[in-house]
């Protein structure tokens, strides 16, 4: 039997316990209704904000071309009326969706890929090496991540991909312990010290061994740092560092204060970007802890 036939039937039975093991993932996540519930939700926000070009193009919103009355109420015309501006309150909040998810998302990779990599080489290295990582990482959980991103905001060029950069370089430091923690107790396992024995390197053990196994912690982390990002970014944009040419959830709020709407009794220009941000940041909080249970089954016990 030649090695290629070999190696097939290693590979069939590797990708069939990959498949066992994401229908018992997926059961075990159905079964938490909530977070059953709150992927729904957040996929029908994704849908819409994907599908906002054809659903509200974006000419609906030029205040040069808008013949609508300025904050007029709810009516058949504009569900949730105008804003200041005469523009479609519900039409701004879809395309608002759109700049809050893709911060939320981006800022959200950034910190992953940051606290993963940084987490990961402070639990495997040892001696000065992991002295300075550590140090670095205690400066980054002392320092307010928030007041952080507000200063690179403030020293950047303003735009969507600044608020990305500050929320993602200043929001890793947690991830980065979450996996310190979680590489400790990997390379404790007895298959770790075979490895070393056979001669595997650094690269080796952390590419090989130590990455899939701190993926699914990632990953349920993810969803709750994508829930901050945004709350960062309605921050940031309602203090006036975001683009002031898009429109996000943000900058709709910080324009309900400047204009006082919040003051005149305009609630449909101030309660819906408000009850969007925390819907979308409820639902990835659900799914957060959906997954939480899924991979650590401490939690799932209880």
């Amino acid at each position: 039997m030649s090695q290629s036939t070999q190696e097939r039937p290693r590979t069939n039975a590797a990708a069939e316990r990959r498949r066992q093991q994401a229908k018992r993932n997926w059961a075990e996540f159905a079964r938490t209704r909530s977070g059953l519930i709150g992927a729904v939700l957040l996929l029908a926000v994704i849908i819409l904000a994907v599908l906002t070009p054809i659903l509200v193009p974006i000419e609906t919103l030029d205040v040069t071309k808008i013949t609508a009355d300025q904050n007029e109420p709810p009516s058949a015309a504009h569900l949730l009326g105008t804003d200041p501006a005469g523009r479609d309150v519900l039409g701004m909040l879809l395309w608002g969706s759109r700049i809050s998810l893709l911060v939320g998302f981006a800022a959200t990779a950034v910190s992953m890929i940051i606290g993963t990599v940084v987490g990961m080489a402070a639990g495997h290295f040892t001696g000065a090496l992991q002295a300075v990582i550590m140090r670095i990482i205690d400066f980054f959980l002392v320092i307010p991540g928030l007041v952080l991103a507000i200063v690179l905001s403030s020293v950047l060029s303003r735009g969507v991909w600044t608020i990305i950069i500050a929320i993602g370089v200043t929001s890793w430091a947690g991830t980065a312990r979450v996996v310190r923690s979680q590489t400790l107790t990997i390379e404790a396992r007895p298959y770790i010290e075979r490895a070393k024995a056979l001669g595997a390197g650094d690269g080796h053990l952390l590419g090989k061994h130590v990455l899939p196994a701190v993926l699914p912690l990632v990953l349920a982390n993810t969803t709750l740092t994508v829930g901050s990002a945004v709350i960062s970014e309605s921050t940031l944009s309602f203090l006036g560092l975001g683009d002031p040419g898009t429109v996000s959830w943000g900058s709709m709020l910080k324009t309900a204060l400047d204009t006082g709407a919040a003051t005149a009794g305009y609630w449909w220009y101030v309660i819906p970007p408000g009850v969007a941000i925390v819907i979308v940041v409820l639902c990835f909080t659900l799914v957060g802890r959906a997954l939480e249970a899924v991979f650590n089954p401490t939690l799932r016990s209880r």
